[in-house]
This record gives C-alpha cells, structure tokens and sequence, in this order.
C-alpha cells in the first residue's frame, strides 16, 4: 500500500529537477557578463538526465526560460554612411575597427555587416571555440577555413578576412540576398539550396539571421544597404 506521508516518488522526481534546473540558471546568471541581451532556452539531453542551456532556440534547446537579459540601449536613427552608426560599437568592439575597416574595403562587404556577424558569432572573443569546433572571431568551421586559404583561425586578421570573403562569396552567390547569405554563414549554403534557396527550418538558423538583422537595425543600417562599400 502506497504510504501517505511524504512526497510520492513521482513528485520528488519533479522537485528535484526543479532544484536543478534553479540551480543551473543561478550560475548561468552568475557567469553570464553584465549588460548581455541574451535569452536562456532550456532543455534535456537525449538521455533524460541532464539539463541544456544555450543563448539561442535548438532541438535540443527549445523552450525559453529566461527573456532578454537586459535591454538593449536606445540607438538613436542614423543615416547611410553616418559615422554615427559605428561610433555605437562597443567598447571591445572598438580595438578591431581599423582591422575591419580595412578588410572591408579590400573585400567590398560592408563594416557594419562584418561587425554584426562578429558580435553574434564570437561576441569579439579571438579564442572562441563553439562545440562543434568553430574557431575565431567569426567562428569558421575547420572545412570553410581551408576553403578560404585560413591557416590559423586564431589570427584575428586572417579569421576576419577569411570570414569576410566567404560572406562576399554568399552574397554573390544568393544575388545580394541578405538573409539567405546569413543562413548560408550558419547553416552551410547547400541546407539553403536544399530549402529551395530559403532559410531552412533550423530553429537556430532563423533564430541566427534574426539577430543579425537585428544587430544591423540597432545600428540604424536598412539592411538593404550592407552589402553597398563603406555603408
């Protein structure tokens, strides 16, 4: 017979998880560095014992936990070309602006859209390593970095440049179609012809190119004018 004191088997199950998943996202919040916008999604590994946490939406990551993290300061509108527009980089941001400038010009893709990829990709960290092996700045997979004649994706300069030729080269490729370029960045470009030249239905790939979109747009750049030299 089933005892009536104390929490069934069933309910402690529940709490303890409870307790876990409070307990992971405490030291998420400790770690995690002060002012981000991020989001928190939650999930549970394939085995059903552990939790997952990540920035952004995934099959293994679906459910949002916690909104932004901070809001997002107010960016007054700015112009074409208005210096304005990268003068709101921030602060970690600022050191690498003479490298990107003149990537940029070398390889006629827009600063600001160099810049918006970095801040997503790597959050301007030269040593980030993602778990699927991404390397750098603009976090270039091990095959796109061969591609694109990177030897070292720890050289902040070469990883910029490499990264920026192969957004050059989705541009052209998807007719300057912004958002498909993003999505090819991320998902590869052949998931974007294999979706019938659309955004696939990754999860984190629609999430990805909404960011980006998103960073451009908070630094007053109409995305119809990134791919223009020097906007």
């Amino acid at each position: 017979m089933r005892s009536t004191m104390g929490p069934s088997r069933s309910l402690r199950g529940q709490y303890r998880r409870l307790v876990d998943t409070a307990a992971a996202v405490a030291a998420v919040l400790f770690m995690w560095p002060m002012g981000t916008a991020a989001q928190i999604f939650v999930g549970t590994a394939p085995n059903g014992g552990s939790l997952v946490l990540s920035n952004f939406q995934s099959v293994q990551a679906p459910a949002l936990l916690l909104p932004s993290l901070a809001a997002s300061p107010a960016v007054p509108p700015t112009g074409p070309g208005d210096p304005a527009a990268v003068l709101s980089l921030p602060a970690k941001a600022e050191r690498f602006r003479p490298m990107v400038d003149g990537i940029a010009s070398a390889v006629e893709v827009s600063p600001h859209l160099i810049h918006a990829v970095i801040s997503i990709e790597s959050n301007y960290d030269a040593r980030a390593v993602s778990p699927r092996g991404a390397q750098g700045l603009m976090q270039l997979m091990p095959a796109t970095a061969r591609r694109f004649g990177l030897a070292d994706p720890f050289v902040e300069r070469d990883n910029v440049y490499a990264g920026a030729r192969y957004l050059k080269w989705l541009l052209d490729y998807f007719s300057g179609d912004l958002e498909l370029a993003l999505a090819g960045y991320n998902a590869g470009e052949q998931a974007v012809v294999r979706a019938g030249r659309k955004i696939p239905q990754y999860p984190e790939t629609q999430a990805y190119v909404r960011r980006v979109i998103a960073n451009l747009k908070h630094a007053g750049i109409h995305t119809g004018e990134t791919t223009a030299l020097g906007n």
